[in-house]
């Protein structure tokens, strides 16, 4: 009985997708990997060593297999939630993972809760004043805020209101299990210079979609009826526009958990972002690997999340 739910058959197909999707994901990235200029062996070895030294890592690595032996070898050991080593730190990579992992997700929540916070009320009001001078400001800033490039503007907060004003640390991080107040202190900088580009996101995708929802004849019926501006807006507007705005929130955070990896290396915070910079320049490739695996693993996490949440606010989603 439970299995003829629209709801958990559509939850059901997503899983489905899952395994297809980490596959494909990692395979590229493996692919490219390869692609990289230099031998790992070689530079592993040091500049001094010998070929007897460099044809010893190869094999103690398994760089001297086949491609598809290789990367068969890492998917069957992080099915099993083991992610190799470090080459360089000879570390764990799945515990560097997880000593980073928290970090860049207060990083891109805080960036996320600017977003919404400043995004939402502005779609809103642009959306209710069209073709005013309000609504050209909104979208004006909107439409500056998408074209902003996030490094830039992270270096302009630095050198306003660190290095000149003094009002904010201008690089590294406080983990939250040590100081939960100092933690979102030293995130609000590079939080904000991560959000702008999205909260402009946010603010163009909600105008479009509430004009439109406004301008329908199920609205002008509400108007006929005597409702008041307030009501159909609250009351029906953005309970129309609600999967809109979760699509904008899923796609957003994709994005910023991406983008993080810029600001992370502009404000020098150990996070995710920068630990996949340093991996790839020294060519430690394990490390690169594993967190591409996170990253896949946390956005299927989202989207999941996401699609659950459009059957509860529209459940006709849930029968497609």
């Amino acid at each position: 009985m439970l299995a003829n739910h629209p709801r958990l058959r559509m939850v059901g197909r997503r899983l489905a997708q899952i395994v297809p999707v980490i596959v494909l994901a990692t395979f590229i990235v493996f692919g490219l990997l390869k692609l990289v200029p230099g031998d790992v062996a070689a530079t592993l070895a040091g500049e001094y060593a010998t070929d007897e030294r460099v044809a010893q890592i190869r094999v103690a690595y398994g760089l001297d297999q086949p491609f598809l032996v290789q990367y068969w070898h890492w998917l069957w050991n992080a099915a099993h939630l083991d992610l190799s080593r470090s080459f360089m730190s000879n570390e764990p990579v799945l515990d560097q993972i997880l000593h980073r992992f928290p970090t860049t997700l207060l990083l891109v929540f805080c960036a996320l809760l600017i977003s919404l916070s400043v995004g939402v009320p502005l779609g809103i009001l642009a959306a209710t004043r069209v073709g005013s001078r309000v609504d050209v400001a909104v979208t004006s800033i909107a439409s500056f805020g998408v074209a902003l490039p996030s490094f830039w503007l992270a270096m302009i907060l630095v050198a306003t209101f660190s290095l000149s004003l003094g009002w904010f640390p201008a690089t590294g991080a406080v983990r939250w299990s040590v100081d939960p107040r100092l933690a979102v202190w030293y995130a609000v900088l590079p939080a904000v210079a991560l959000a702008a580009g999205g909260m402009a996101e946010v603010v163009r995708q909600l105008r479009s979609a509430l004009i439109e929802v406004l301008a329908s004849q199920y609205v002008r019926t509400l108007y006929a009826k005597g409702l008041s501006p307030t009501a159909i807006l609250w009351k029906h507007g953005l309970k129309n526009v609600a999967v809109t705005l979760l699509t904008v929130i899923g796609l957003l955070t994709s994005r910023l958990l991406g983008g993080a990896v810029v600001i992370e290396a502009v404000f020098a915070i150990p996070g995710m972002g920068s630990m996949v910079v340093r991996a790839a320049i020294v060519k430690d490739f394990p490390v690169v690997q594993g967190v591409v695996f996170a990253m896949v693993i946390l956005v299927i996490a989202i989207n999941m999340v996401i699609d659950v949440l459009y059957t509860l606010v529209d459940p006709r989603v849930a029968l497609k």
